[in-house]
């Protein structure tokens, strides 16, 4: 069987005006697969060990992860509450403020948050206030479950609720607690700010020990199973690790970090996007866009929570394009990946139409003159067709038909593809090639 052709649904032709006589079902949503020892079995022989090395690896990690608190508390002391998570921004965390700022009081309290908060792996959880206090002995890195409902038919529902996202690139976490540390090093090169200098280095190396031997970044290190093993573009995971360690490998300000660190940051950056290049989804003999994760293992699209159905994704396809762009002296590969992936989105654009509240409904997709460009946020690997999913795993082809919490819930329609195609026509004209 193709690759694609297991990932096809059967979908009828969408229509754009939403009449209610077109609306279908179109398929089940199905969960995404661990990167486990028995998937690593089924690889030829020479690919074997580097992912069974890497499993172990991560196993080994999580268990001393989690070894770490209790080993922190006296006998028969109660651990602390979890920090309470927090959504928005970039808690706390600011990157664009002048150099006086992060020599400021405010700056390196919440550096002294963030150090206290990284992993014994080298990375940080999400969602919390790096402003607050720092953590306390055997207080836990991250927060509860994002749904603490023990239902395991939620495909985000993690095998231990009060263990997750231990270490994560998603909404934005480690690279940005990174850069922050950096910022706040910078203000201090003598040994006030050795501390900062040694947990960024320290997040240094869980970047390069997160990243799989093809080159991809999975959302959680040390892996905690399901989608969360994908090689994730999603929040630009992939983009932003691999901007970062291209920032160690090249620029002045991160030279505190060691010259075998930054000859290995050089390299995983290759690996990235050579992985990201692999990834592009191929339609009818056509590079289209990429998805929002892959399996590590195939590098198929997958699904992620039970209303994100496997699909090429037009915001991680923006994501990765912008990133694309940002290589410096691209190669043939690079060219022909970014303007296809342009040519997709083009094809993709849809006008005359609005994704918008109508009266006490919430948001309905419906003609409007002169609307758009709007994007669909998910296409059908095989049709290139618009899809939607609900929360009870049930695939779509047509929002206004979704249940009105998950239409709500969710930015189904999308404008932000256009700043890829707005930066492709500079881009274009810098390397030769046709806009």
């Amino acid at each position: 069987m193709s690759r694609l052709s297991w990932l096809a649904l059967a979908i009828t032709p969408i229509a754009l005006s939403g009449a209610p006589a077109s609306a279908k079902v179109i398929g089940r949503n199905t969960p995404a697969q661990s990167l486990t020892a028995d998937r690593i079995a089924a690889l030829p022989k020479a690919q074997q060990a580097a992912w069974t090395d890497y499993l172990r690896r991560s196993q080994r990690q999580r268990a001393a992860d989690r070894a770490s608190l209790p080993a922190e508390l006296k006998p028969g002391q109660t651990p602390p509450p979890p920090p309470k998570a927090v959504g928005g921004g970039q808690y706390n965390m600011p990157l664009d403020r002048d150099a006086a700022w992060y020599a400021g009081p405010v700056a390196r309290s919440t550096a002294d948050t963030i150090v206290s908060f990284q992993t014994p792996a080298g990375g940080w959880s999400k969602n919390q206030n790096r402003a607050g206090p720092p953590r306390l002995p055997g207080q836990r890195y991250a927060n509860d479950a994002e749904t603490m409902d023990p239902d395991r038919s939620n495909f985000d529902a993690p095998e231990d609720r009060y263990w997750t996202f231990v270490g994560t690139l998603d909404n934005d976490a480690t690279w940005t607690e990174m850069r922050f540390l950096a910022k706040v090093a910078a203000t201090l090169p003598g040994r006030d700010g050795d501390r900062y200098r040694a947990s960024f280095t320290k997040g240094v190396r869980y970047l390069l020990a997160a990243q799989y031997p093809n080159g991809g970044w999975p959302q959680i290190y040390p892996l905690e199973g399901g989608f969360h093993d994908g090689i994730t573009f999603n929040d630009n995971a992939m983009a932003e690790a691999a901007l970062l360690l291209q920032a160690i490998a090249t620029e002045p300000a991160y030279r505190f970090v060691s010259a075998d660190l930054r000859t290995r940051s050089a390299a995983a950056v290759k690996r990235g996007v050579d992985l990201i290049l692999r990834a592009q989804v191929r339609t009818g003999g056509q590079l289209t866009g990429w998805p929002q994760q892959v399996d590590p293992l195939t590098l198929a699209p997958i699904s992620a929570r039970n209303y994100e159905p496997r699909s090429i994704a037009s915001g991680e396809t923006t994501d990765v394009l912008l990133f694309l762009m940002q290589q410096p002296n691209p190669g043939p590969a690079i060219k022909t990946a970014v303007t296809s992936g342009i040519a997709w989105l083009k094809a993709r654009a849809v006008y005359d139409h609005a994704w918008e509240r109508v009266g006490d409904e919430g948001r309905k997709f419906f003609p409007r003159p002169g609307g758009g460009a709007l994007w669909s946020r998910n296409y059908d690997v095989a049709t290139q067709r618009p899809i939607f999913g609900d929360k009870d795993k049930s695939i779509h082809d047509d929002v206004n038909f979704i249940s009105v919490g998950r239409r709500n819930g969710y930015n189904w329609w999308v404008t932000v593809p256009q700043r890829a195609l707005d930066a492709y026509v500079g881009w274009a004209s810098r390397n030769g090639v046709a806009s």
